[in-house]
């Protein structure tokens, strides 16, 4: 039988000594291992478990005895409760410095392979407003926080429109405002909110299905351009017209103005049509060039079949409700710029960007090299891929649909060239061993490996070692406040 969780300790003066994964902090009792949140190194606090096992315990702070002359004040009113930016009361510098060491733990830990120096991890210029995509989810009552709950007043638990509470489907924290994303995005999802409380509209219910409204997505690209997505439940377009036309007339900023039917059991809209309200039915993005994301103005690039140094027209990419890009586009710019600069390319190479996605590295990296295949198996990406390189008038560019495994053959690198370099940027699962396999058999001079979850990097770099060499490895900071980072790494052929 379990024991009751009345049971476990009170932990008293628990000197926190080290951040852990998952944006825990990390203290020892009894020489066990104990995770707290929301803490950092130097607090001293008194915690009570909630979860024992053999080796550690979990716990949440009941007091603070002792604060750490580390921790800054967070900025978010929400900061603790929505399970975002878990990271706002550590200092920007400390987050930096965790994260490489996140990096160098996995390698060391799980790759075992010789490491180069791992470079600092590259900092967002931009802390706070940084997301150019956030989706928000109705919910037909609030969720409480601990501290409404201590303070024994009146509550009056009303619906909700924000975000679900870490492993809670069915609980949403009603946000007043969000620092993720520049505005319209909190003045529109506050007008929703009111609009549809005033004129009586229901906030989904997830456990019995029933509640007219489901989600909201705002995009906000770097081109100044604005998409929202509102998804109801049911196809009531006399409700649906009233609430489109108060945000197409109180919000003339927004250029994509759509709406999804979602009669599911769940949330998921990959399979449902878009329909189109007003504007067009995507937006644009674009990178690099005479206008680059910071305003800036992007160095000539050299033309490779005369050496002459030419203006780089900036990469536009075709944003649409269901499409997938980085959401930290400045941040993404310099991601790339990584990438291809470990690519070491020179004109005249083929080069594989494997988990292509909408292409988006692969028309980076273009204007660098002979020729570039991308492979995705997700088919929509790839239709998406085609189009922003023909938007981009990049001719020698192919894509390709499938699983990778079945994709990416011997014989399909017989029928479209031997890849010079291979440039990988799969989901947070990593790449499949037989994957692997097949890029230790193709032999390119260069890997470039992109991953948002170093773990699964590190694990398929011990794979590569048999016949590659890690010769760089760049932390970058794509989400500030949160524990997560991305990481490139270059590979190179043992001779």
């Amino acid at each position: 039988m379990a024991r009751k969780k009345n049971n476990y300790p009170l932990i008293e003066s628990l000197e926190i000594t080290a951040l852990a994964a998952e944006g825990k902090a990390v203290g020892r009792y009894n020489d066990m291992v104990v995770f707290v949140p929301l803490c950092v190194v130097g607090d001293v606090v008194d915690v009570q478990v909630r979860v024992k096992r053999r080796r550690f315990m979990e716990g949440y702070v009941t007091r603070w005895v002792r604060r750490s002359p580390m921790r800054v004040e967070p900025f978010c009113e929400h900061f603790g409760v929505c399970g975002g930016c878990k990271w706002q009361h550590i200092p920007c510098e400390e987050q930096l410095r965790q994260k490489r060491q996140q990096v160098v733990d996995q390698l060391e830990r799980i790759a075992r392979v010789e490491l180069p120096d791992v470079a600092p991890c590259l900092a967002s210029e931009r802390t706070t407003h940084y997301r150019n995509k956030l989706e928000y989810t109705f919910a037909h009552r609030r969720w409480l926080t601990q501290q409404e709950i201590a303070a024994k007043g009146e509550i009056v638990a009303g619906p909700a429109l924000g975000f679900h509470i870490p492993g809670m489907f069915d609980k949403v924290l009603d946000v007043r405002r969000c620092w993720l994303q520049q505005e319209p995005s909190n003045a529109i999802r506050l007008a929703v909110r009111r609009f549809c409380i005033e004129h009586g509209y229901g906030f989904h219910n997830a456990r019995e299905h029933t509640g007219l409204m489901r989600n909201l997505m705002v995009r906000t690209a770097s081109t100044g351009e604005v998409m929202v997505v509102v998804v109801f439940a049911l196809d009531d377009r006399e409700r649906i017209g009233a609430l489109m036309e108060m945000l197409a007339e109180g919000f003339p900023q927004i250029t994509s103005l759509m709406y999804i039917v979602n009669p599911k059991l769940n949330d998921s809209v990959g399979d449902l049509d878009a329909h189109l309200w007003s504007g067009r039915d995507h937006i644009y993005e674009q990178m690099e060039g005479d206008s680059t994301p910071d305003g800036g103005e992007a160095p000539p690039h050299p033309d490779f079949t005369s050496g002459e140094a030419l203006p780089r027209p900036p990469l536009r990419f075709r944003i649409g409700p269901k499409s997938f890009y980085q959401t930290n586009s400045e941040q993404a710019f310099n991601l790339y710029k990584v990438a291809r600069d470990f690519a070491d390319l020179t004109g005249d190479e083929t080069v594989y960007d494997l988990y292509t996605g909408a292409g988006t590295i692969a028309c980076f990296v273009a204007s660098r090299c002979r020729r570039v295949i991308g492979i995705e198996y997700v088919p929509e990406a790839i239709e998406d891929a085609r189009l922003n390189a023909a938007l981009n008038g990049i001719e020698n560019a192919s894509f390709h649909a499938g699983d990778m495994k079945a994709v990416l053959t011997d014989g399909f690198m017989e029928a479209h060239g031997h890849p010079d370099v291979m440039i990988l940027d799969p989901p947070r699962a990593g790449v499949d061993e037989e994957v692997a396999r097949t890029i230790l058999r193709a032999e390119p001079r260069t890997i470039v490996y992109v991953s948002c979850n170093p773990a699964t990097q590190a694990r398929d770099i011990a794979l590569l070692d048999e016949k590659y060499r890690l010769v760089a490895v760049q932390p970058v900071d794509m989400f500030p406040h949160t524990h997560h980072v991305e990481n490139v790494v270059k590979m190179v052929r043992r001779q």
